[in-house]
């Protein structure tokens, strides 16, 4: 069992830390390998030390964050394992454990399927009309992360998609009113806590008004501060008094709350002047990613220091650690920045690990506990409740007929054509992704052929080619089902679809909801939970509400 450092005394749980103990607790990275001793190139390259281990003792990290495509995601027992070894490293260190993360969010941003039960997405979730599916699924969720030894989950996402054309949230909001949005956020956070895991809201001050994604360039909202206020705002101050132990800063431009312009993570107005004395919000801040392209066009060492400025305790990410690490190590030496301001940060996350119960550290157990039947019944029970039908022409399909299966997602029409041959259809498979016109005519062909056509669509506002190959299958004449995987929008571009189903995500526990729907082993019980309207943003084709 692990106790406060060593050196510490119960008045100042700071005591004895030395400074670079102290700053490395402020920045959460991630390592690369299967175990806290795997030798990486990757981490030599980097941080110029091999493992894992090696990484957290060399430089005091305070978080490490998980990915598939940094080696630490392979199964339950080896992700469990990762963490043991991880927490022993910290614990051998500087005697503070770590916080452990990943984007387990549900839906279209998941880092962990199967055996886990993976999580509709949020949008799924508020199609149900029910805030306490939410908390059902979080604390599921929650439980399951814990038994692989991540004890602080990168969600949930608590912004409010008023723009149909985002690329940043879209299905990842609950909805596109902040009522619900509020009610569901909370209710998350508060099926987090009762998983004993810590929740981190995201995006201050939201993300759901922009259609750039941060990661791939500079987001705007020319949205008025009365708007944000209004619109944005109160869901997380939901999540604030639902408890929240960290909120995630986005870096969205918004120059209503900061005139110059300034990315708001990067904004000492939005951060400090909003958030902290305006809200009263006194948990960990933490980044949004410090590699996001939002950021390239400042220095590096800049956009650390204007972090710390703007009153961020956690840097995520920053694409040169030790270099980042280095840069406030030498802001406090040249006076640039003052060690108080440090412990002014390293105070809250210390706080908050031991809100968490981090410090009665507890290894993972191997093997973890998870997919439990009750645990997928939850998720799927959820999904089931999600399945949106605005249009209904030929469903349920008649048992007994060949379907083709077509459309966007290789896993997706895979899962989606398997799940129907075993519920009494005869069902083929075409996948198209984004079709080529030598595509769209082998489908043509297919549906032709065939006697329904399902067509899965994952936001085809966005891809004309989606929108050809649905064009040209209804042109068949032939019955034809567009069955849309990401947001809901989708119909507003082939509005004459006679059939529309709408699963708001692409996990396998949503499409085979999806697929219990099309054979009649289900109804559609899910209700939009945005409106629906032509491209041009003028006329309402389906509101907030709408499904039968």
């Amino acid at each position: 069992m692990l106790g406060l450092p060593s050196a510490a005394s119960a008045a100042d749980p700071l005591a004895g830390m030395t400074l670079p103990e102290k700053v490395g607790q402020m920045f959460v990275g991630y390592v690369y390998g299967d175990s806290a001793t795997t030798a990486s190139a990757s981490n030599t390259a980097l941080y110029g030390v091999a493992t894992g281990a090696e990484v957290v003792a060399r430089y005091h990290l305070g978080g490490v964050i998980y990915f598939t495509w940094s080696g630490n995601l392979a199964n339950p027992a080896q992700t469990a394992a990762l963490s043991n070894g991880l927490q022993a490293a910290a614990r051998a260190d500087s005697g503070v454990p770590l916080q452990i993360s990943t984007d387990q969010e549900g839906g279209i941003v998941n880092r962990i399927g199967a055996p886990l039960a993976v999580s509709p997405g949020n949008m799924a979730i508020g199609a149900t009309q029910d805030p306490l599916n939410a908390l059902r699924a979080a604390r599921v969720s929650g439980t399951e992360l814990r038994q692989l030894g991540i004890n602080v989950v990168d969600a949930p996402v608590v912004d409010v998609n008023t723009n149909p054309r985002n690329a940043a949230d879209g299905p990842r909001a609950f909805a596109d009113r902040t009522v619900p949005v509020s009610l569901f956020g909370a209710a998350a956070v508060a099926g987090y806590r009762l998983a004993g895991i810590g929740a981190q809201a995201k995006h201050f001050p939201g993300l759901g008004d922009t259609t750039v994604n941060t990661d791939n360039g500079v987001a705007v909202t020319n949205e008025t501060r009365d708007q944000i206020m209004a619109t944005h705002v109160p869901p997380f101050r939901a999540a604030i008094a639902a408890g929240v132990p960290s909120i995630m800063a986005a870096h969205i431009v918004a120059p209503a709350l900061d005139p110059t312009g300034t990315p708001a993570s990067l904004s000492r107005p939005i951060v400090t002047g909003l958030l902290r004395d305006q809200l009263h919000y006194n948990g960990v801040v933490i980044t949004d990613a410090l590699d996001a392209a939002a950021l390239a066009a400042i220095p590096r060492d800049q956009v650390i220091l204007r972090a710390i400025d703007a009153g961020m305790d956690q840097l995520l990410m920053p694409p040169d650690p030790p270099a980042a690490i280095q840069t406030v190590l030498d802001a406090v030496a040249s006076g640039r920045l003052t060690e108080a301001r440090i412990d002014q940060s390293v105070r809250r996350i210390l706080h908050m690990k031991q809100e968490l119960g981090l410090f009665n550290w507890h290894p993972a157990p191997t093997p973890p506990s998870v997919g439990t039947p009750a645990a997928l019944q939850t998720m799927s029970t959820i999904a089931a409740a999600s399945i949106t039908k605005l249009r209904g022409a030929g469903v349920p399909v008649t048992a007994g007929a060949h379907v083709l299966v077509t459309g966007w997602g290789v896993s997706t029409t895979t899962t989606l054509t398997e799940a129907l041959n075993t519920r009494g259809l005869t069902a083929t498979r075409l996948w198209t992704g984004s079709p080529s016109p030598a595509v769209i005519a082998q489908a043509v062909a297919a549906a032709q052929s065939a006697d329904t056509t399902v067509v899965t669509t994952n936001n085809a506002w966005s891809d004309p080619t989606q929108v050809a190959l649905v064009q040209a299958l209804l042109a068949t004449g032939k019955p034809v089902v567009v069955a849309a995987v990401g947001g809901p929008y989708d119909i507003a571009y082939f509005p004459t679809a006679p059939a529309y189903l709408a699963t708001y995500d692409y996990q396998p526990v949503s499409v085979l909801a999806l697929a219990d729907a099309l054979t009649g082993r289900a109804g559609t019980p899910g209700r939009l939970p945005v409106t629906i309207r032509t491209p041009d943003g003028g006329t309402v084709l389906y509101p907030y509400g709408s499904g039968s």
